[in-house]
């Protein structure tokens, strides 16, 4: 069995600067492709966008996509730097008070989510960058997971993790805290994709685990903060589907542990299926009654998972060892 890679870690401090020093509007600027990439007047330029109504990430993609533009070139500069000063005075009074960002158009950009329908333009993160580069699997689920799920989820990221695999999922309560502690606990690496900004732990249960992940490991969020704030809680849940798609295109495979018929975690399987990722399917579920979508999955392409040593199998080749 091959060890876990080895990945050294070092904290981008671009936007740290930024934020510490917020006398430097523009931040550092960082290679793209092309042209110089400003990460604090990108931050301010992407909250804009989803200050001007009827945003979503579909369409700040489309318009952006369509001239190869950053979102400072759709924002006027003055616009952008009041509105990531903004965002990081909210930041900073929720306690966050180092973070980074990475934007569509850097070079450091996870080439991994470019595969996404609509790749999200920008990224806010704490922690080890470079773990996004770690071979990884998604493992989701259920919020209201059964014994046999959780007990199904240790062993799955035991085994995942022993074989070199980061566990990416997305800090919610269930089969998500379960798959983001088994992989604490088994040595191994564990990223977590929010559905809410970085200054929001949701279940609030999860918040020193939120904490943990963004002090030894790394956590990632797409949502913008400032409409995040100026929102209820009803409009802002649309920002957990999304999340589970950038799950999907991060990762090379997506394991579905448990999930009801209409979860938002069949949001990710389908979006693995369509980017060319592996999804299984924990075998147990075919058998529960008054479940349709395992069966539709699987005609599309979704595996059967009933042993560690099917991933072993499927995932061996794709494992760049």
């Amino acid at each position: 069995m091959p060890s876990p890679p080895t990945h050294p870690r070092a904290r981008d401090a671009t936007l740290s600067v930024a934020v510490d020093q917020l006398n430097l509007p523009l931040g550092v600027a960082r290679s793209g492709p092309g042209r110089a990439i400003r990460p604090f007047l990108e931050l301010g330029a992407y909250e804009a966008l989803w200050c001007r109504g009827n945003a979503s990430f579909r369409e700040i993609s489309k318009q952006l996509q369509r001239g190869s533009l950053l979102p400072s070139e759709l924002i006027d500069a003055d616009e952008a730097l009041a509105a990531a000063r903004r965002a990081v005075e909210t930041l900073q009074r929720r306690s966050v008070q180092r973070f980074g960002v990475r934007v569509h158009g850097d070079l450091e950009y996870p080439s991994k989510l470019r595969d996404a329908e609509y790749p999200v333009e920008l990224l806010y993160y704490q922690g080890w960058w470079n773990l996004v580069e770690m071979p990884s699997v998604a493992v989701v689920g259920t919020r209201r997971p059964t014994p046999e799920g959780l007990a199904r989820t240790r062993e799955l990221v035991r085994q995942l993790v022993a074989d070199g695999w980061a566990i990416v999922s997305g800090l919610a309560e269930g089969i998500d805290t379960a798959a983001h502690r088994a992989a604490i606990e088994a040595g191994g690496t564990t990223i977590g994709v929010l559905g809410t900004p970085l200054s929001v732990a949701y279940p609030k249960a999860n918040r020193e685990l939120q904490e943990q992940l963004a002090r030894d490991f790394l956590v990632i969020s797409q949502v913008p903060v400032l409409l995040y704030e100026q929102q209820d809680y009803r409009r802002n849940r649309s920002f957990f589907p999304e999340r589970n798609l950038t799950m999907a295109a991060l990762t090379q495979a997506t394991i579905l542990v448990e999930a009801g018929e209409t979860s938002g975690t069949l949001i990710q399987a389908r979006a693995a299926l369509a980017q060319g990722r592996k999804l299984f399917i924990l075998d147990r579920c075919f058998d529960t009654p008054g479940l349709s979508w395992p069966a539709k999955l699987e005609k599309q392409g979704a595996l059967r998972l009933r042993d560690s040593e099917d991933l072993q199998r499927v995932l061996g080749d794709s494992h760049p060892h």
